[in-house]
């Protein structure tokens, strides 16, 4: 798979909320301030899995997981670290040539076991 080069658009607004600094609609980054290689690696992967789901299934199974992982922790934060497409973008944007190497729809790994509280 080749490298995927974001386009980053920087505001005050998009994400909502404190704890997000970036997020990634269809392929384009909305960030609040500047993003490091690491943040910019994580949304990339989130780029791949988008295109692998053609986009609009990537968003419904996302909320779906989300719901589902809420229902089980009763936590918005740990039903967010539990969805397979974040657990595989936070276990690999350390690795800069992971999307060199990713296996197509390898978030289905992360899909078995939930993640650590």
């Amino acid at each position: 798979m080749r490298k995927l080069q974001p386009k980053v658009i920087r505001n005050r607004l998009i994400p909502l909320g404190r704890n997000f600094l970036a997020i990634n609609i269809c392929g384009i980054i909305f960030a609040k301030g500047e993003c490091g290689p690491r943040t910019l690696r994580h949304e990339a992967i989130h780029t791949a899995q988008m295109r692998e789901l053609l986009y609009l299934p990537f968003y419904l199974w996302y909320l779906t997981e989300w719901m589902v992982r809420l229902l089980l922790t009763m936590s918005p934060m740990k039903a967010y670290y539990s969805i397979s497409f974040e657990r595989e973008a936070y276990a690999n944007q350390d690795k800069a040539d992971y999307l060199l190497h990713r296996p197509r729809f390898a978030f289905l790994r992360y899909l078995k076991h939930s993640a650590k509280s």
